[in-house]
C-alpha cells in the first residue's frame, strides 16, 4: 500500500504508522490548521504580558495608588485580566497573574501584589 504525506503529496517511506513524509510537512500542516487560534492565542498573551509589565512597573512598593490616566497613559487595556477576587466587602480586585488592581473613586487604582 502506498501512503502519500498529506501536505505535499510525496511517498511516505518508513514506520507504518508515519503520517507525513518529513517533519517540515508535519510542521506545515500543523502550523495551518493552528494558524487562526495561534494568532489570537499569541496576541492576548503579549497583551497579558504588557499589562503586567504595566502594573510591575507602577507597583514599586507591593501596594500603590495610582490615576486611571497614569494607566491609559502606559498603554494599559483593562479588559485583559487573568481573574478576579471579591472580598467578603464587595470590593472586586483584578488580576495580571500575580499583580493587581482594585477601582477606587475618582479614577483612582490601588495596585496590589498577590504573594504566590
Amino acid at each position: 500500500m502506498d501512503r502519500t504525506c498529506p501536505e505535499c503529496g510525496e511517498k511516505i517511506i518508513g514506520r507504518a504508522d508515519k503520517k507525513f513524509c518529513s517533519d517540515a510537512c508535519r510542521n506545515a500542516h500543523n502550523n495551518a490548521l493552528n494558524k487562526d487560534s495561534k494568532n489570537l492565542i499569541r496576541n492576548t498573551n503579549n497583551r497579558l504580558r504588557k499589562n503586567h509589565r504595566i502594573l510591575e512597573a507602577l507597583n514599586t512598593k507591593d501596594k500603590t495608588k495610582v490615576t486611571k490616566n497614569s494607566l491609559v497613559k502606559a498603554g494599559f487595556l483593562f479588559e485583559y485580566c487573568t481573574g478576579t477576587y471579591t472580598t467578603k466587602a464587595g470590593s472586586t480586585y483584578y488580576y495580571v497573574y500575580d499583580q493587581g488592581y482594585l477601582p477606587l473613586e475618582n479614577d483612582y487604582y490601588l495596585l496590589v501584589k498577590r504573594d504566590l
